[in-house]
């Protein structure tokens, strides 16, 4: 929705004070054009090709890329026994490891029978069953494209139906001639392998690299988000006519749903829910209001998350709270007119993954908080966290609290479970592909009485 400035007092006066300083020093408004750094990265992908948009910085030479994250803070193993933790609303919580073995896991889902299904980037999806995991991958995946640094299996759901279908729904990279793209799998589990495995939808542009989220909404149809709008690709996120930095809203087959925003529009994709995001990391359905929220990185600063609503723009690459990762900021307007602002944001960024309201009642003081996974905080390595926002009676930020930050691993995604605990898997190590660095784990928070 368009908020005035005023809701978000902080950023936007610390945004109009950085500007006027900057302006005075400067003879008049700088030409279109930026350029961007040229290192990718799995937390903030980082951007290689200059693009045009409006009010940017002129185009220059980055400098000589320095390491992107910052890595003297020694790393620690996680603790095999559970570790007990005070916390801000004076709920004491016990954090226990579930299971390890993982190997940079991106996504879980719940089973009915309380066993869990966790992708592994690298390509193969898991099995957690009475805190075991299968040492057998479930047979069945679709090929999944490891060209680039942010490409593979990401997100995992199962359908709402699922003790009647047995369905579940895969985001994956998947190879094409010239790369790879984005798609949505949809096969039937047999216990030990997925069977009539097909893509219900395959986004319409090259991506090699775009996050890929997923959420039911209380009437059925499948949220998903598509990323990648960082390099050449930045325009591509406010053109309804790309899948390139939105949400979409699908049915479960993949079909479009008839009230969807861009049904029937010429120059647009009916599949497009929103549009102005760049790489969408967290997705999440309001318990009360069947809302969809969503998180997603910035390159430095100005991640969000975002009330998504039919039809908006979100402002990416146009308006943005974000620097380019050599320094200058993204763009002089961090609102206008006719974009959302966002509910949340960070600066420095904590390169959210990860996004679920808790709705259970083993914490009751937590009842209606938002959780977001970190993979690090303001490029930083072993700095990442759990972060609980909790929300006043009208849905505005009233504090944020740090949760696990003590154990330095990269919170890669966070749900609850049908027993109304948290669940929170690890990421493994920084943009790797080694599978001895990419050693993760699943745990579980539950309260201390």
């Amino acid at each position: 929705m368009n908020r005035p400035a005023a809701l978000f007092p902080t950023v936007a006066t610390l945004a109009l004070l950085s500007m006027a300083a900057s302006a005075a020093q400067r003879p008049g408004p700088p030409p279109a054009g930026a350029s961007e750094a040229a290192r990718q990265t799995d937390a903030q992908a980082a951007e290689p090709q200059s693009t045009q948009q409006a009010d940017a910085r002129p185009a220059e030479q980055p400098p000589e890329p320095e390491p992107f994250a910052a890595d003297g803070i020694p790393g620690v193993p996680l603790p095999e026994e559970p570790v007990v933790y005070d916390t801000a609303q004076r709920q004491r919580i016990r954090v226990s490891m579930v299971t390890d073995g993982l190997t940079y896991p991106w996504g879980f889902a719940f089973l009915p029978d309380g066993s869990v299904l966790v992708t592994e980037r690298l390509g193969s999806l898991r099995r957690i069953r009475d805190g075991v995991l299968d040492p057998t991958p479930i047979a069945g995946i679709p090929d999944v494209s490891l060209q680039g640094q942010l490409e593979g299996l990401m997100d995992v759901a199962v359908h709402p139906d699922f003790s009647q279908n047995r369905l579940v729904y895969l985001t994956y990279s998947k190879p094409t001639p010239t790369g790879s793209t984005v798609a949505l799998a949809r096969g039937r589990f047999e216990g030990t392998a997925l069977s009539e495995v097909r893509d219900v939808f395959v986004a319409d542009a090259e991506m090699n690299g775009g996050a890929s989220r997923l959420a039911f909404g209380p009437d059925g149809t499948l949220y998903m988000t598509v990323g990648g709008a960082f390099g050449g690709r930045r325009p591509l996120a406010q053109d309804p006519a790309s899948h390139v930095g939105k949400v979409l809203r699908l049915r479960d087959d993949g079909s479009v749903p008839d009230d969807n925003p861009f049904v029937n529009q010429d120059g647009a994709q009916p599949e497009v829910f929103s549009l102005g995001h760049r790489n969408p990391m967290g997705l999440a359905i309001h318990p009360e209001t069947g809302a969809v929220w969503a998180s997603e990185h910035a390159p430095m600063g100005g991640d969000e998350v975002n009330l998504i609503l039919p039809g908006r723009n979100y402002g990416w690459p146009v308006v943005s709270y974000s620097r380019e990762y050599y320094g200058p900021r993204v763009t002089e307007r961090p609102w206008q007119e006719n974009m959302e602002q966002p509910e949340i944001i960070w600066i420095p960024s904590i390169a959210p993954s990860g996004l679920v309201f808790y709705r259970g009642d083993r914490f009751p003081a937590w009842r209606g908080d938002l959780f977001a996974g970190s993979l690090m905080t303001g490029r930083v390595d072993r700095t990442g966290h759990l972060e609980r926002i909790e929300l006043n009676r009208q849905g505005m930020e009233e504090r944020r609290e740090w949760l696990l930050a003590d154990l330095r691993q990269r919170i890669r995604d966070v749900d609850q479970g049908p027993d109304g605990l948290l669940y929170v898997l690890t990421g493994g190590s920084f943009l790797g592909r080694d599978p001895e660095r990419g050693a993760a784990a699943l745990l579980r928070i539950e309260p201390v009485d």
